[in-house]
């Protein structure tokens, strides 16, 4: 386990090191800021099956710079309480007209509500589970608005109580500004996946219908969960929510 964790640090090490080894005439390009906001009636987290199970907020931050990447995705209970924080950092490997692929590392703390016995009298407190993770995703666009492609995630939990290694592999197909409408576009995104939790593993489909306006900052979307079969302890057959999302553009920064 200590080579694992060795091996994702060396990973964010690479991807903090590209900032200092760009070309001169890149460097002239200017850094990057967009983000979003969303509000839902359940969290559903970056693998599906895992959801918070009630309302929740969600930040999402993208700075970058050329290929490089930095895009914390902070998520919370209405009540305001942390669920979870990433904090990505992510390099397009390849960008061509037709094949794409990114790779990416975070660190990631998981936030669980636990109670304590002080002096006979019992309260809660809020403990911080720390993962590292690393990320893999090649895709390759059939047309203008439909690609193909794998995901792949792999996750190692750092303390006590966390699962030691996560494998989390999706097959998706992404289809993006499909036009309903003058005003109105949609983006469908089905995917099926392979979850493994140490010795338990399972297979799940997934997907995502989000609805948006031409220039509106404002867009709905929904996303389901559906066990294929697993023997995963705690999945639930069924997981669905609905999300209001606000987007600010991508932003040049001088």
């Amino acid at each position: 386990m200590q080579k694992i964790s060795h091996l994702l640090i060396f990973v964010f090490l690479l991807l903090a090191q590209y900032t200092f080894s760009q070309k001169t005439d890149s460097i002239k390009s200017l850094p990057y800021v967009s983000g979003a906001v969303s509000v839902t009636n359940n969290g559903i987290s970056i693998v599906p099956s895992f959801s918070l199970g009630k309302p929740a907020v969600q930040f999402n931050m993208y700075m970058g710079k050329n290929r490089l990447s930095f895009e914390p995705d902070i998520r919370f209970s209405l009540k305001g309480k942390p669920w979870s924080m990433l904090f990505w950092g992510r390099y397009k490997v390849v960008t061509g007209n037709r094949f794409n692929m990114n790779v990416g590392a975070h660190l990631g703390l998981n936030y669980r509500t636990s109670p304590l016995l002080i002096n006979g009298d019992t309260s809660t407190t809020t403990v911080t589970r720390r993962y590292l993770a690393t990320e893999l995703f090649p895709r390759y666009s059939l047309t203008k608005n439909i690609s193909v492609g794998i995901y792949y995630l792999y996750s190692h939990g750092l303390d006590a109580g966390t699962i030691g290694n996560t494998h989390f592999v999706t097959f998706n197909t992404n289809f993006s500004n499909v036009k309903i409408s003058d005003q109105f576009f949609i983006g469908f995104n089905p995917q099926f996946y392979y979850l493994k939790l140490d010795a338990e593993d399972g297979f799940y489909f997934t997907s995502t219908l989000t609805v948006a306006k031409k220039n509106c900052p404002l867009s709905v979307s929904s996303t389901i969960n559906k066990i294929i079969n697993t023997n995963i302890t705690g999945s639930k057959n069924f997981v669905w929510n609905v999300s209001l999302a606000y987007a600010f553009k991508k932003k040049n920064l001088k």
